[in-house]
């Protein structure tokens, strides 16, 4: 532990004292007054990532999600432009848009009837009148209530609620090269959300998930039956009953979960003082779901190198990243097509939307792998989900008891190495380097008045 006085949750009282070097105090995790400043000082500024552009191809077309608490609308106005809007009508304050998506010429009020444009631009009230000799145009200040800072990357959508502050790609630092190796995967270049939602929601803090997913110590213990049990089961190819491809990649799946100990410790763990980070050298094509020999993967890495060429998609081919955390609210997988974005309710409770990629001109047998991957993952009756649910909560029922005070996060402590991409390298593959990192962003954010 690091040498110092000890803090008593009663006299902690602003967020520098919760963070130190290798410990923080548990009352990050279960006290509803500090997830009260998270929502204004560090979800209420950071770059958030909402979406992706393919959700909101048309004009017109629109989905709803959340920036903290606060609940948006993403939408595609008549110029082309990603509009992010307050999911509030200005009249009388009720929900304006119930929906998750869809596609509209004007968003109406279903209280009042107040119309609104897709850029939020009031277009009309009923009896106009009522309001003035002048009717609408002295209403004209009561537009909808736009996201002050709205920036794609490579067709992902993110927003900050803050009026200034670093540029997305300053926010987004080295982390820029994981999003790139998923989007540089797809032959034609783009890649599309597709095949609706997987939802789930737990009781516990939504820092539990971000540090769950870089987690290289848990699969062998929280897995552990659901790695038995793969172990135990026929091979895919050796048992007719199991050929399908769905049961090939549930066996591998669980499987890779339960590598020895020297794996583990073998693999790269990157990340950023932003709090960004990621596993790396985990799974490999070779190993997990479009296996390099299978014809699918063949006509793929075809499609691949008719774009880019041999040399440089044989690099593509060769990165190797398993998870990747861009704080402080998603964890996507490039190499299997998986987006998680993590929605904070209250500091017990937290919902996960989870997406599933496609990459535009590969076979669609990739992308009946993506669902049939995501299914055995994030799936509500996935193996994996569920035992990982279970421990957030088990954890949320820990982090209450008010002794001990600390969370230990030592793990690897003082062996991080920082490289020349502008990453930290963590001692070893199960080093805790990444949950340092996720609270060295989090007390900068929260320390900002």
């Amino acid at each position: 532990m690091s040498a110092g006085t000890t803090v008593s949750s009663r006299t902690v009282n602003y967020p520098a004292n919760l963070v130190q070097g290798e410990r923080v105090h548990h009352s990050v995790y279960c006290d509803p007054a500090i997830f009260e400043l998270e929502m204004i000082r560090l979800f209420g500024r950071a770059w958030l990532l909402l979406g992706h552009e393919s959700q909101i191809a048309q004009t017109g077309d629109y989905f709803t999600t959340r920036m903290g608490r606060e609940p948006v609308i993403v939408a595609r106005h008549a110029d082309g432009c990603v509009q992010v809007l307050i999911n509030r009508c200005t009249h009388r304050g009720a929900l304006l848009v119930h929906e998750e998506t869809g596609q509209v010429n004007n968003f109406v009020c279903p209280y009042h009837g107040w119309v609104f444009q897709t850029n939020g631009a009031l277009r009309s009230v009923p009896i106009p009148k009522g309001y003035g000799s002048e009717g609408i145009e002295t209403l004209a200040a009561l537009a909808l209530a736009r996201v002050p800072r709205v920036q794609s990357y490579r067709g992902f959508i993110f927003a900050s609620m803050a009026e200034t502050g670093e540029s997305l790609l300053e926010s987004l630092g080295p982390i820029v090269s994981s999003l790139d190796d998923l989007v540089d995967r797809a032959p034609d270049g783009e890649v599309e959300i597709a095949g609706g939602v997987f939802k789930h929601a737990y009781q516990g803090n939504w820092k539990l998930v971000l540090e769950n997913h870089l987690d290289g110590v848990h699969p062998n213990y929280v897995h552990a039956s659901s790695v038995a049990a793969a172990r135990a089961a026929p091979d895919a190819h050796s048992d007719p009953a199991q050929a399908e491809r769905y049961a090939e990649i549930s066996l591998r799946q669980m499987r890779q979960n339960g590598a020895p100990e020297s794996v583990w410790e073998s693999l790269g763990i990157w990340t950023t003082p932003q709090g960004h980070g990621f596993m790396g050298d985990y799974h490999s094509d070779a190993r997990l779901v479009a296996a390099m020999e299978h014809p699918v993967f063949a006509r793929y890495k075809q499609s691949l190198e008719a774009r880019v060429g041999a040399d440089e998609a044989q690099r593509i081919l060769g990165v190797s990243r398993f998870n990747s955390v861009v704080y402080p609210n998603v964890s996507f997988m490039s190499q299997y097509r998986q987006l998680r974005i993590v929605h904070p309710l209250a500091v017990d409770r937290t919902v996960v939307y989870t997406y599933n990629i496609r990459l535009k001109g590969a076979p669609e047998q990739m992308f009946r792998d993506t669902v049939a991957f995501s299914n055995v993952v994030n799936g509500t009756a996935s193996w994996v989900l569920t035992d990982d649910l279970e421990v957030y909560e088990r954890t949320q029922l820990g982090l209450t008891a008010a002794q001990p005070e600390w969370v230990f996060v030592g793990r690897g402590f003082n062996g991080d190495v920082p490289d020349a991409n502008g990453f930290v390298r963590g001692a070893t593959g199960t080093s805790e380097v990444f949950i340092r990192h996720q609270f060295m962003a989090w007390a900068q954010y929260l320390s900002q008045v």
